[in-house]
Formats: structure tokens, C-alpha cells, sequence
């Protein structure tokens, strides 16, 4: 019985580690081309799952129905986050502009505004309450697997996500507009002067992180069948963590980091109080500070 618990716990890990995964990636991909976080990306993340309760109770769609609108929503809050907290500061006129302290400051403060905007118009909607999300669209099943009881929505969750970097993967690696994406990030000055059009990628990136970002919150919302206009974040600190922890810049950085936070909550919680397993991630984040300050998988 021990044992089966102890594998529940580990099987919840890497759900909930999937899912941190998901929205590092997301902040990743932007500061590889930017070097500038989004710290709105945690309440795209917010609008992603309010996307889905509107789609199982206003709209009334089907499940099947709601991943498309939830995916449609995450890449037009990416494309409006782009359009009004970076593009007007951003600058590519030369090397000093790119590296310039004062436009990354301009763009994450911009950025943590436009955040609380849309954070603060959801709890003035919807009045700061926990909204449920309508039984028959609720992930919360649960099924035994080898003898260990896990739900729909952790299933669901891992599953998903894996398609999601899949995804991005093939998206990276084999289209046009991933090919652009990488030679932007690494040289954002060489790709313009090679005829690459760097506004239209930024777009395409902030759209491309902003589904992953949207697709979680939707995951999570199903899963465990609630949703709050303050529920990004917790998410977009715990994103950035697991984004540090993995190398800033790494892609598998915030895979692999992602799931060993998650995991190392999950253990954490068999032998503390569930509230102070929220302190193991930052104590992964002072360790790769302090004995790997590029992160797992960094570079000089």
C-alpha cells in the first residue's frame, strides 16, 4: 500500500511537473529571441482556463469543442501581449539597442501591467470566487493503472503536454517559420540583415508560446475542475523558476527541470505538510544558484 502510494505521488509529479514544463517553455522561447521575460505569460496562462469554463458553460461546447477555442484564445492573447507591451518599445536598430537595460526594464514592467490588467478584470467579473467547471467537462475520473489510482485529468495532463512539445518540436525543426524562429534567437541582428522579417517571427513566437500557455491553463482547469482570476500566479513563478533552473535559454533545460520540481513537490509532500512543499521548488532554485548558476543545461 506504501508503495502504491508512494507511486500515486511520483504519477502526480510528473503530471504537475508536465504542466510546469509547459508554461517554462513558453517564457523560454520569448527570452531566447527578446532576452526579456513575459511576465504576462502567467495570466495568459489564467485566460487559457477561464477559455475553457466559458466554453463548458456559456458556449456549452463539447469537450473535443474546447480545445480548439482554448488554443484559438491563447494565440490572440499572444499576438495582443506582443502588440501592446512589446513591439511599441522595441528596438533593432543596433547591437546597443538590443542589449539595452532600459528596454528590457520598459518590457517586463510593461508586461507585469498588462498583467495585472487582465488579472484584475477577471476578479472584477467574476468577483474573486473559485468557478467550477461544469461536472460532465470535469477530468477528475479515477483510474487504476498497474494497481496505482490516478485521474482522467493527470492522464490527460501528461499526454497533452507530450503532444505539445512534440509539436513544438516539429514546428522548430521542420517549417519555415520554425527555421526563422531558431536563426532569430540565435542572432537576431544576422537574421534581419539575411531579409528575415524579425517583427513577424516575434509575433509568431509570442503566439506559439501563448498556446502553450493558454493549453495549460486549460489542462489544469479540466483537471481539477476549478478556475480563479488569480490562479497565473502562482504559475508564472514557478514558470520562471523551472525556466532558471534549466538554463534560461534550454528547451529540454525546462522539460527536464519542470518534471524534477514537480516530482520533488510531490515526494516533498509524503513527508511535510502540503504547505511547505510550495518552498521545495525555490529551494531547487537556490541550490542551481548557488552550484550551477547557468542552470542544468546552460551555456556561457
Amino acid at each position: 500500500m506504501f508503495d502504491t502510494f508512494i507511486l500515486g505521488q511520483l504519477a502526480i509529479g510528473v503530471s504537475v511537473g508536465m504542466t510546469y514544463a509547459v508554461v517554462a517553455i513558453g517564457l523560454t522561447l520569448i527570452f531566447r529571441v527578446l532576452s526579456a521575460v513575459n511576465f504576462a505569460h502567467g495570466d495568459v496562462y489564467t485566460v487559457g482556463a477561464f477559455a475553457a469554463l466559458i466554453g463548458a458553460t456559456a458556449l456549452a461546447l463539447p469537450l473535443w469543442a474546447i480545445v480548439p477555442l482554448v488554443l484559438a484564445v491563447g494565440g490572440l492573447s499572444g499576438w495582443a501581449v506582443d502588440r501592446v507591451a512589446f513591439r511599441p518599445v522595441r528596438r533593432f536598430a543596433d547591437e546597443a539597442s538590443l542589449k539595452s537595460r532600459a528596454v528590457r526594464e520598459a518590457t517586463l514592467l510593461s508586461s507585469l501591467a498588462l498583467g495585472i490588467v487582465v488579472r484584475e478584470a477577471l476578479d472584477q467579473v467574476y468577483g474573486g470566487q473559485w468557478q467550477v467547471i461544469p461536472a460532465g467537462h470535469q477530468l477528475t475520473r479515477p483510474v487504476d493503472v498497474g494497481g496505482v489510482i490516478v485521474s482522467t485529468g493527470e492522464i490527460a495532463i501528461a499526454t497533452v503536454s507530450i503532444l505539445l512539445l512534440a509539436g513544438l518540436q516539429f514546428l522548430l525543426h521542420r517549417t519555415r517559420v520554425g527555421i526563422a524562429i531558431r536563426a532569430v534567437s540565435s542572432n537576431l541582428l544576422g537574421a534581419q540583415f539575411a531579409g528575415i522579417d524579425i517583427n513577424r517571427v516575434i509575433v509568431a513566437v509570442f503566439i506559439v508560446a501563448s498556446v502553450l500557455g493558454a493549453a495549460a491553463g486549460m489542462m489544469v482547469s479540466l483537471a481539477y475542475g476549478s478556475v480563479h482570476s488569480f490562479m497565473g500566479l502562482p504559475m508564472i513563478v514557478k514558470g520562471f523558476v523551472v525556466m532558471v533552473v534549466g538554463g534560461l535559454t534550454s528547451l529540454p533545460g525546462a522539460v527536464v527541470a519542470g518534471i524534477l520540481v514537480g516530482v520533488a513537490e510531490a515526494v516533498a509532500g509524503i513527508f511535510m505538510p502540503n504547505a511547505w512543499t510550495e518552498m521545495v521548488g525555490y529551494l531547487l532554485l537556490l541550490l542551481t544558484l548557488l552550484f550551477l548558476p547557468r542552470g542544468l543545461f546552460g551555456r556561457a
